[in-house]
């Protein structure tokens, strides 16, 4: 049986980190990863560009349970602990509209400076390594994979993240081992995922992408809104301003097994109610075509946000038709299409500070594994390097 001082399950970002961090302070240390390589999530993060941070980084960009915790770790692993680790580790970045980038824009470059760091530490990585199973007894942990290998250690860190993008290493299995161990797990359900309609509106405009103003209506009341990318597809809705509100949503669909779940979308965000009937009441005055009475204003598909048989409806009900037109969502995209998890571990069961579980004394968590969502434009993953950090150096 191989022994260690710390054992890292999962070699995503918070997991890398983690073990980083706890080996410079000395430590043994060994990550163990499900997967044949480590942190190829962080590949394909920011669409292959990696995200690492955002420029405002504080707790009120994560779910409202989550708040105190990650204020907490952001106290002692904030934005600019983040972008001086990286900077020693030989990593340029950038910043562009507060999103932080490494300067080769390739999400390679921060798996490889990550890399050369865990081999520089001598860090052994178990890969194909699936825990199925963690014991607990006198003050050290045995863990053993499914294929009846085993580590032992007296410090561990579960970072096995969510259950968004399952084929890049993280399905959800690490729940189970903290569940085991005496952990409540608040119902994981996808996040920053697109949104499933049935409407005539998106099969005629499948393809079309504008700016919208978004609303998520949930039990008759708005419980958030985005402005952003508004992409009509062939099931529903997706593009940045549907990622943005899709977590409320999908907690309520998914989660909660809400059915009055609706989406209102101005599609003319630029202009106010009165200036759009002011600007079609004068081209129907003018004679324009029905067909014509958005052009300029909409991209040329768009006559068919009204019904052919309304060929003669007035002004009024042309700007019903793209301000604040409702939608019934049906249910949201699956983990394959998801960014992110919302749910995970509740964070009630783990300490302020260091991340570790109030039920068993050695044991850490980071990273998505938690119950902790934070919106898009790097908060997850500063979310997961903080974690990480904070974890692996607490004692």
């Amino acid at each position: 049986m191989q022994k260690f001082k710390t054992v890292v399950i999962g070699g995503g970002a918070a997991g890398i980190v983690a073990a980083i961090s706890a080996k410079r302070k000395g430590e043994s240390v060994a990550i163990c990863d499900r997967m044949a390589r480590i942190g190829k999530k962080i590949l394909a993060s920011g669409n292959g560009r990696c995200n690492l941070l955002n420029e405002k980084l504080d707790e009120s960009f994560y779910n409202p349970p989550a708040r105190g915790l990650v204020r907490s770790i952001f106290e002692k692993f904030g934005k600019e602990d983040a972008l001086s680790f990286f900077k020693e580790l030989g990593l340029e970045t950038y910043s562009e509209d507060g999103r932080i980038f490494p300067r080769t824009n390739q999400s390679s470059s921060v798996l490889k400076v990550l890399e050369m760091e865990l081999n520089r530490l001598s860090v052994s990585i178990e890969l194909n390594y699936e825990v199925n199973r963690v014991s607990y007894s006198q003050g050290l942990f045995t863990v053993t994979s499914k294929g009846g290998k085993t580590i032992e250690c007296e410090k561990l860190i579960v970072a096995g993240g969510g259950k968004s993008y399952p084929a890049l290493g993280s399905d959800g299995s690490c729940y189970k081992l903290a569940a085991n161990m005496g952990h409540k797990i608040i119902e994981p359900v996808p996040a920053a995922v697109p949104i499933v309609l049935k409407d005539r509106l998106c099969h005629l405009l499948q393809g079309q992408k504008i700016t919208a103003r978004v609303k998520a209506i949930i039990n008759q009341k708005t419980a958030c809104e985005s402005f952003g990318d508004l992409l009509l597809t062939n099931y529903g809705l997706s593009g940045t301003a549907i990622l943005d509100v899709s977590e409320e949503i999908s907690v309520a669909i998914n989660r909660q097994k809400t059915s009055d779940v609706l989406i209102s979308i101005d599609m003319v965000p630029f202009m106010d109610r009165a200036a759009l009937r002011s600007e079609i009441s004068k081209r129907i005055k003018n004679n324009w075509k029905p067909e014509d009475l958005l052009t300029g204003i909409l991209p040329n598909k768009f006559y068919f946000v009204f019904e052919s048989k309304d060929l003669s409806i007035d002004a009024e009900k042309i700007v019903n038709s793209v301000k604040g037109r409702l939608f019934k969502v049906v249910e949201t995209k699956r983990w394959n299409e998801a960014d992110f998890t919302s749910g995970g571990i509740d964070t009630k069961y783990v300490k302020e500070g260091t991340l570790e579980s109030t039920v068993v004394k050695g044991l850490y968590f980071a990273g998505e594994i938690l119950d902790v969502c934070g919106k898009r434009g790097g908060y997850n993953l500063a979310w997961a390097w903080a974690s990480g950090y904070v974890a692996g150096s607490a004692r």
